[in-house]
């Protein structure tokens, strides 16, 4: 298996939908973000009458011994309340015990823009490693706490003087990942279930932005075994066709990844992808929306107004680095998205 291109694949899942072009706070696109993969507290979920997801469900076939072992990692993004705050005065030095500010959605110091706002953070949160034959005696389950964290950052006018903050506020999540093995013959179906179980205090007044900061966000699982191979589910033997419809996916769609033709990973996400999925060559960077066209959005961010870029730079320091890299963009590069033919084959003739 090669990481990079695991990781690749998983880092493009995991900030798929991020943020949309044109990258701005203001945009309407952008004004409620993070569709994909959202498992919500279960009482905040309960709460909305089961609609919105608090777990999500993998299982995914082998073919196996006993001596195989399995790794499982759940990767999500757990999110960031950015509040932008004005001093009600200068000062030289913060003192975080008596912090006296004007919470607002902007303030401009200079050519800077800041803005209150949702970041995100990456989390992983990987299972031990188990052999399959201790999973089929008896299910295992992993839980975990991420704690809350806070934090607050000065802004700084030309002269020094800290004249506004910016108060990060991270809340915590609680899980669990349980994942069970069932021996077939010459198959092992694995389910993995990620549960979100962070409680809420108000769970029926809770709005939407308030559970997402409990949520686990653009969740998906990396699967990797030893002494085994993972099957397709997309295109089995034929003689395992009938188990792999019997796979029961929720919120969830496992691929195999990796080079093509190895079967040790597998990625399963919110996001509906093929067997050994590829980010092309030609793409820059992240953009945030796998469903675009490189070139398309590239030529977009090239066309905003200096106040619109100047709007995306204070929106979030991914966003950020997005309109450096295209500004900088060479020509030659520029030209490389603009199209390429492959997997071209001889046609036989009769």
């Amino acid at each position: 298996m090669k990481l990079n291109l695991v990781e690749q694949i998983a880092r493009a899942t995991l900030y798929e939908g991020y943020m949309l072009y044109p990258y701005r706070p203001s945009s309407v696109k952008n004004q409620q973000r993070f569709n994909f993969g959202v498992l919500y507290p279960r009482s905040y979920s309960d709460a909305q009458g089961g609609t919105d997801a608090w777990s999500m469900q993998t299982e995914c076939l082998l073919l196996s011994d006993p001596a195989g072992s399995l790794d499982v990692r759940l990767r999500f993004l757990r999110l960031v309340q950015r509040q932008i705050g004005k001093l009600l005065a200068p000062v030289e030095e913060l003192n975080q015990d008596a912090l006296e500010f004007q919470p607002v959605e902007s303030l401009t110091i200079g050519d800077q823009m800041f803005q209150t706002w949702q970041e995100a953070a990456e989390e992983e949160i990987r299972a031990p490693i188990f052999s399959l034959s201790e999973l089929e005696k008896a299910p295992q389950r992993v839980s975990f706490s991420l704690p809350r964290k806070r934090n607050v950052e000065a802004i700084r006018d030309e002269s020094g003087l800290a004249v506004g903050v910016i108060v990060r506020d991270q809340r915590s999540v609680t899980g669990t990942i349980e994942i069970t093995a069932q021996f077939k013959g010459e198959l092992t179906k694995l389910t993995v279930v990620a549960l979100n179980q962070t409680p809420l205090e108000t769970p029926n007044s809770a709005t939407r932005d308030e559970a997402l900061l409990r949520s686990m966000v653009s969740t998906h699982t990396i699967l990797g075994v030893s002494a085994a191979e993972f099957v397709s589910l997309l295109d089995p033997p034929e003689r395992f066709r009938p188990a792999a419809d019997g796979c029961r996916n929720i919120g969830a769609w496992p691929v195999l990844v990796g080079e093509d033709g190895e079967r040790d990973t597998m990625l399963s996400s919110p996001i509906i992808l093929y067997d050994y999925p590829l980010i092309a060559p030609e793409s820059a960077g992240d953009l945030f929306d796998g469903t675009e066209i490189d070139e398309i959005l590239t030529l977009r961010i090239m066309t905003l107004t200096d106040d619109e870029k100047r709007e995306m730079r204070g929106a979030d320091d991914r966003a950020r680095k997005i309109l450096e890299r295209t500004e900088s963009l060479p020509v030659e590069q520029f030209m490389k998205m603009h199209g390429a033919v492959r997997g071209l084959k001889t046609v036989a003739k009769e």
